[in-house]
């Protein structure tokens, strides 16, 4: 069995740790060798975050290299970008389509750029973008588009919609629960 790698990128706050814990704990209850690793940037003042979900029969590292990737679930544009050079050919983007101003943009240092998504699909890669934001505020909370995006890239996992609803029902404290599995089906569904 092939090793699948999968990384989530997004800027700090949006909640791409619980996103990873999800999928981590999904795939353990799969059977699957699961390795996670976490990397923060200046993620509680809004920097870039990622982390690596590896998982198949047998994983020997969390770190996903150059070019090895097999989903990125990006939660916001130029996340997406930073990142794409991690797909392999033929590996997918699961972006949301909104955009969170980085420090340079926000002290007018740079300008956000136009046309991110254009150029990633300009330069060959397999790009799902989709408004996230607006399901999640249907479910309830703006908080909710990580679990939106997971719903989204259920989809191809190959892993039953019921297994991940377990899975979210372990890792969500009940008093959010409706909300997030609320939100996993406008993503599943969108």
């Amino acid at each position: 069995m092939k090793t699948t790698s999968v990384m989530i990128v997004g800027v700090g706050g949006q909640g791409s740790l619980l996103a990873s814990r999800l999928l981590g704990t999904l795939l353990t209850d799969e059977g699957y060798d699961v390795k996670v690793s976490e990397v923060h940037g200046m993620s509680q003042r809004g920097g870039s975050v990622v982390t690596y979900v590896r998982y198949g029969e047998k994983v020997y590292s969390p770190i996903v290299t150059e070019g090895e990737c097999d989903y990125i679930i990006s939660f916001e544009k130029l996340e997406a970008a930073r990142y794409a050079g991690s797909l392999r050919k033929g590996g997918k983007i699961i972006v949301n389509t909104q955009e969170i101003d980085p420090m340079p943009v926000i002290t007018g240092a740079a300008e956000y750029p136009a046309d991110v998504l254009e150029t990633l699909k300009g330069q060959g890669f397999d790009v799902d973008d989709f408004d996230a934001l607006t399901p999640a505020l249907e479910a309830g909370s703006a908080k909710a588009v990580n679990i939106v995006l997971m719903g989204h890239f259920a989809k191809f996992s190959g892993i039953e919609k019921e297994k991940w609803t377990e899975a979210l029902k372990k890792v969500i404290q009940p008093k959010f629960l409706e909300m997030n599995l609320k939100a996993f089906d406008l993503g599943y569904n969108g």
